[in-house]
């Protein structure tokens, strides 16, 4: 019978990508929110564009935010040499939204719906191809930080060769950085000291036919928000699963643990790799829809795209047994009211041991 063959294509970016600069700084208002109170209700976002920050939204806290100082702060932290001019424009949230989500349990802070999803196809139990990109963004960042010729703003992109939806072979790198106008040997250097190092660690998949592409469009001395615009909640793939499992209705970053675009979609993807790593199945999606002011889902589903080990009402039964999706329970059992988001901004939102959300426990059967 021959083989199903497919190529799947992931990309990540870099913290001085304007829209993952905006996605930091958010993250980086909900800490410092959270660390004074932890009951904060946060959506602050922005918006950048050459020297300008846009700072706008909702919260509702008894933190004192000095949002000038952390952005100046994390600006220049990121490599941008002169301050930038700020607009805010911020109020309270609703409180027809707060009244409807902030009673004795926790209710969901809007209505949407969720997807989280693992694969037995990386230690990580992530799909291989978005693993690969933010590691070569990751040791890009290391990189860029001992040199002065390269800069924050950068992208990678891999294409792994599938047959019968098990990955045999990386197809294609790519990567484009950002750099000052004196460096020389560019291309030779990223591929010595970011994409080979990356690649050692999968060998096996590394062919003579892979292909390494570096920079394709030429120059990228002009970077970050000089080059383009950005602004919070555009890169919703990067964050998630790199295309392999569909994704919800919203971004992650600004928002607090009552928004169910957020906190639905770790618990989903905690109840998805648990299932995987309990070895109920191969690879695992579980969709979640809520609805604002209701203290449970309105529907849930899981697809295990014919690799379950046992039935489907099963798993079904065990989820039910050991898992609860109600936003009070999200928040209480992965301990979500800390100051821990600000890490999750770049480099994708799954995968990283250290989140609450990664962890495995044993199910009960």
């Amino acid at each position: 019978m021959k083989k199903i063959r497919k190529i799947l294509t992931s990309e990540s970016v870099n913290i001085g990508h304007p829209d993952k600069t905006c996605d930091y700084l958010a993250d980086c208002f909900l800490d410092e929110a959270l660390s004074q109170d932890k009951n904060s209700q946060m959506a602050v976002e922005c918006a950048i564009k050459n020297d300008k920050l846009f700072i706008y939204g909702e919260s509702t806290t008894k933190a004192k935010i000095d949002y000038d100082a952390i952005a100046q702060r994390v600006l220049k932290e990121i490599g941008y040499e002169k301050p930038f001019k700020t607009v805010k424009e911020l109020s309270e949230q609703s409180p027809e939204i707060h009244s409807a989500v902030v009673k004795k349990k926790l209710t969901a802070n809007d209505q949407g719906f969720v997807f989280g999803y693992a694969t037995r196809e990386t230690k990580e139990l992530m799909p291989l191809p978005i693993m690969i990109a933010h590691k070569l963004m990751k040791k890009y960042e290391d990189f860029r930080k001992k040199r002065t010729d390269f800069f924050a703003d950068a992208k990678s992109q891999v294409s792994v060769v599938y047959e019968d939806d098990k990955p045999v072979e990386i197809d294609t790198v790519l990567v484009s950085v950002s750099h000052s106008e004196n460096v020389k040997n560019l291309k030779k250097t990223i591929e010595n000291e970011v994409i080979r190092p990356v690649l050692e660690d999968y060998a096996s998949l590394v062919s003579k036919e892979t292909k390494l592409i570096i920079n394709p469009s030429g120059k990228f001395t002009i970077w970050g928000s000089f080059g383009d615009s950005g602004c919070v909640g555009r890169k919703i793939v990067v964050d998630t699963y790199g295309g392999a499992s569909r994704v919800g209705g919203g971004c992650f970053s600004s928002k607090n643990a009552t928004k169910v675009d957020r906190s639905g979609a770790y618990y989903a993807r905690y109840v998805a790799k648990n299932l995987v790593a309990n070895n109920l199945c191969d690879r695992c999606e579980i969709s979640v829809s809520y609805g604002i002011g209701l203290a449970h889902p309105l529907s849930l589903t899981i697809e295990t795209f014919g690799t379950e080990k046992v039935t489907l009402e099963k798993i079904f039964e065990i989820v039910k047994k050991n898992f609860d999706f109600s936003p009070d329970n999200i928040i209480k059992e992965l301990d979500l009211l800390r100051p821990i988001y600000k890490q999750t901004a770049c480099y994708g939102h799954f995968g990283n041991e250290n989140y609450p959300w990664e962890k495995v426990v044993k199910l009960k059967i």
